[in-house]
């Protein structure tokens, strides 16, 4: 009997924020470093705004405890397989914030360096309407693209279901979402045409040995 098995899965975490006044404090912390550094950086973001990415020095409280909760999530999802019981490595996090409005998007890209992504939403932009024409979707690409249609670009191989296995996931961002994944995987942001303003936060987290004692 032909037996099937799917191979390397590649874990996505979701999870809520629960405190509106934690989030309240972000959209401060954002809002004033944004007023003090309005020209911020352009790396991925296609538009908008790019703060630098030490808001783990500016964001105050509320950015530690958001840091301290993608910590938690990663050591969920991670094991040290010489010392599975108690895991030998901290996280030494990095974040920033980024401020979208109509038209802005991130261009495909991945976190070198860092073990784990993620991204915490302060404020989805959509305003409650569901239209998802207003896009700003987060996108994720098969990490072995484009080589798996490289020979035949109409196959697909089949899922776990039996249908055709998607290429590209979209995921529709709500304010107070937080999301983990692999540094490697590749991710961007379709052009966001809400009437709000989107904000969201990056962190990456790199490991290191924690100090004996």
């Amino acid at each position: 009997m032909t037996e099937t098995r799917h191979l390397f899965s590649t874990p996505f975490v979701i999870d809520r924020l629960q405190s509106a006044e934690g989030l309240a404090m972000l959209r401060a912390a954002i809002d004033a470093e944004r007023q003090r550094d309005p020209a911020g950086l352009a790396i991925s973001n296609v538009g908008g705004w790019h703060s630098n990415t030490k808001m783990l020095d500016w964001g105050g409280e509320a950015a530690r405890a958001l840091v301290y909760k993608a910590m938690v999530m990663a050591d969920a999802q991670t094991v040290d397989v010489r010392s599975p019981q108690e895991s030998r490595f901290g996280w030494v996090p990095e974040l920033w914030a980024n401020v979208s409005h109509r038209g802005h998007a991130n261009q495909y890209h991945f976190h070198p360096g860092s073990f784990w992504s993620a991204v915490a939403y302060v404020d989805d932009g959509y305003d409650g309407d569901p239209d998802p024409a207003l896009g700003g979707e987060l996108q994720l690409l098969d990490p072995r693209m484009p080589m798996i249609r490289m020979t035949a670009p109409d196959l697909r191989l089949c899922d776990g279901d039996g249908k055709a296995m998607q290429s590209e996931i979209s995921i529709r961002p709500q304010t107070g979402m937080i999301v983990l994944f692999p540094s490697w995987l590749q991710h961007a942001v379709r052009p966001f045409h809400g009437s709000g303003t989107r904000i969201s936060i990056a962190i990456n987290l790199v490991p290191a040995l924690k100090r004996p004692g």
